[in-house]
């Protein structure tokens, strides 16, 4: 199990507001926040973003590089992947892989990806439907 996943963003603020509602979403609870950091913890694992330092600022993070590519989160259903895209969109965040979305995954895997205001990858997935014999 993950104890916790820490990440530095460009701007607190914008980062904390972006992903408070969506964490808040899935279960998490505002959990430490101090001036440069927040986090968000559910049972023992939580998530911290930090105000990157100014001198550090210079090279913006992409996914493609080395290190982190993106986060997936499990979804309690397909309803709630379907309620989180349109909150999304709302707030005029571009779904990526539109043109397969909601099963850009695949056939069996249903699920919405979007990025944060760093371009961080984001997947919420919801849990495969079980077919019950009759």
């Amino acid at each position: 199990m993950v104890h916790h996943i820490e990440l530095y963003v460009s701007d607190l603020d914008r980062s904390t507001k972006f992903w408070g509602w969506f964490l808040e979403d899935l279960g998490y609870e505002p959990f430490q926040k101090w001036d440069s950091g927040q986090s968000w913890r559910l049972g023992d694992t939580y998530l911290v973003f930090v105000q990157t330092e100014e001198r550090f600022l210079d090279v913006p993070y992409h996914r493609c590089r080395t290190g982190l590519n993106h986060l997936a989160f499990h979804g309690r259903n397909r309803d709630q992947v379907d309620e989180i895209t349109s909150r999304l969109r709302d707030q005029g965040v571009s779904i990526l892989y539109p043109d397969r979305h909601p099963f850009a995954g695949g056939d069996e895997y249903y699920a919405v990806y979007f990025e944060d205001p760093d371009r961080i990858k984001v997947e919420l997935v919801a849990p495969p439907v079980t077919h019950k014999g009759t």
